[in-house]
C-alpha cells in the first residue's frame, strides 16, 4: 500500500508527459469535442482515461503512487492556468481564439466543417440564443470552450425590421 515499485520522480515525469499529450490531443480535436459532450464523447473520455492510466503509474497500484499521480495532474493544471493567465499568447495557443461562425446572417461553412459542427448543431445554438432564422443573427461566435454565443440584430420599436444604427 505504501511502497512504490518505481521511483517517485517517475510518477511525476509520466504524469507531466501524459498531461501534455492529452492537452495537445484534445486541442487538436476541435472546440466542439471539448465543449459539448455527446454520449460517444463521454465514452471516449472514459476509455481514454483508462488507456493512459498504466502509462502514468507504470503498473504501480500503491496509494502513494496514485496520490503522486493525482497531485502531478493537479499541479500541471494549476501551473498551466497561471501561465496562460500571465502570457495571453500561450493562452491562445492552449485554448484557441473565439471565432465568428455567423456574421450578419451569413454562415462560415468552412469553420463549421473544421469544427465538425452540423447544421443541426448550429440551429440548436441559435434557438438557445433566442432566434429561429439566420437573418436575425448579427453575430454567432464559437467560444474557446466550444459554446456558441449568439447576438441578435436590434429591432426597431415598430417590431418589424432591424434598427438603423448611426
Amino acid at each position: 500500500m505504501w511502497a512504490l515499485s518505481v521511483p517517485w520522480w517517475e510518477f511525476i515525469l509520466r504524469g507531466v508527459v501524459v498531461y501534455a499529450f492529452l492537452l495537445v490531443f484534445l486541442r487538436l480535436t476541435g472546440k466542439r469535442q471539448t465543449g459539448q459532450f455527446a454520449p460517444f464523447d463521454l465514452v471516449l473520455l472514459l476509455i481514454l482515461s483508462n488507456a493512459v492510466q498504466n502509462s502514468m503509474n507504470a503498473g504501480d497500484n500503491s496509494l502513494v503512487g496514485g496520490l503522486l499521480s493525482a497531485a502531478t495532474l493537479i499541479g500541471c493544471h494549476v501551473v498551466l492556468a497561471r501561465l496562460t493567465f500571465r502570457f495571453p499568447r500561450l493562452g491562445h495557443l492552449v485554448d484557441g481564439r473565439p471565432q465568428t461562425l455567423v456574421d450578419q446572417g451569413r454562415v462560415d461553412r468552412h469553420l463549421m466543417r473544421r469544427e465538425l459542427l452540423s447544421a443541426e448543431d448550429l440551429a440548436a445554438a441559435l434557438r438557445a440564443g433566442g432566434c429561429l432564422h439566420l437573418h436575425e443573427v448579427e453575430r454567432a461566435t464559437i467560444e474557446t470552450n466550444g459554446q456558441i454565443t449568439v447576438v441578435l440584430r436590434e429591432r426597431d420599436s415598430a417590431g418589424g425590421g432591424t434598427a438603423d444604427r448611426t
